[in-house]
């Protein structure tokens, strides 16, 4: 399996998913700081993802204090929590993994300061030991809703490389290969930033399963001519009515599966539910660099000066969700009860 972030001899390594699929290089991290800017820049992404690595950096940052106190300690750490926790507004499992290190140090807060910086490794590494966990369980929940000589269509990358590994999305599709039946994928290219092209079809092409790449605009077509059963997409944080915020294009692909009578899954595991929220209208939206967008490897495709916009991602509503699949269970309409359900 993908080794997407490992916490080994002091240091959080990860591939470096910039440069995917013609180099497979590792980045060391050594500090919070280092996770920041890697969490910026995209060397690692997807939800789970960055909620683990989030986690490490705490970790990271921990060891680093110099403290004989806990109130001392528990002041420097809450500061290089606050700068971390900036570092991309939309998916929730960051702030998920921040909050969950932060409550441990506090109920730890007895414990000798080597104590609990021992404490906060083991809980960040127990924390990448249950997201791949939650990631396999949503892949048994998931393939029951995949008939076998299924084409299914993803967008973006919710595979092993946007988690701890095994994947969301990619991990449905995972279980069903496993399971025996016989699934072909899609892939979106996801632009700008080619999530589905460098990232998805490198990780099925790796694991053999049938993939074929389409650009974005293709999905239409295949689905008009019946040539789509399913669609599966991960997602960085879901509001308690089950609108879903999901990388850019998502939305697009929802209503023309709606349009086809093609069932709409999002897989996802109960740490990217933001219950908080009363719908998607209240999710942040990030708002990433126009070069982005006006660059492909680093080559400029539009003229110097033109205007250029690059919302990160969208928000699907709730009604053109099939069903919402989670570690916990699968979720379905009316989801503002479902969702609750799972989270109880």
């Amino acid at each position: 399996m993908i080794k997407t972030v490992e916490y080994i001899d002091g240091k959080v390594r990860m591939i470096d998913q910039t440069r995917l699929p013609l180099e497979k290089v590792f980045v060391d991290c050594q500090t919070i700081e280092d996770v920041d800017n890697a969490i910026r820049t995209m060397i690692i992404r997807g939800a789970p993802a960055i909620g683990v690595a989030a986690a490490m950096g705490v970790s990271l940052a921990a060891e680093a204090i110099g403290a004989e106190d806990f109130d001392t300690f528990y002041a420097k750490l809450e500061r290089k929590c606050d700068a971390l926790a900036k570092s991309r507004p939309t998916a929730v499992n960051l702030a998920w993994g921040i909050e969950r290190m932060k409550k441990v140090a506090c109920n730890s807060k007895d414990m000798s300061i080597p104590e609990l910086k021992r404490r906060l490794k083991q809980e960040a590494l127990d924390i990448c030991e249950e997201d791949i966990a939650a990631n396999k369980a949503i892949g048994r929940h998931g393939q029951a809703l995949i008939s076998d000589n299924s084409t299914v269509l993803t967008h973006c990358n919710a595979g092993a490389l946007a988690t701890a590994g095994f994947g969301t999305a990619l991990g449905v599709v995972r279980a069903a290969v496993n399971s025996g039946k016989n699934i072909n994928v899609l892939a979106d290219e996801t632009r700008p930033f080619l999530q589905g092209a460098r990232l998805t079809v490198w990780e099925l092409m790796e694991d053999n399963i049938p993939v074929k790449l389409i650009t974005d605009n293709m999905s239409g077509f295949f689905m008009s001519n019946n040539q789509i059963d399913v669609v599966v997409v991960g997602a960085d944080r879901i509001a308690g009515n089950g609108d879903v915020a999901n990388k850019i294009g998502t939305y697009m692909v929802a209503v023309m599966a709606q349009k086809h009578g093609i069932p709409f899954y999002v897989a996802a595991p109960i740490s990217t539910l933001d219950l908080s929220l009363a719908s998607g209208a209240e999710i942040p939206i990030e708002e990433r660099s126009e070069k982005e967008v006006a660059c492909i490897n680093n080559k400029r495709i539009t003229p110097e000066g033109a205007g250029v916009a690059h919302p990160a991602f969208d928000v699907t509503p709730n009604d053109l969700v099939s069903a919402i699949i989670t570690d916990k269970g699968i979720a379905k309409p009316p989801f503002t009860e479902s969702l609750k359900r799972l989270t109880q």
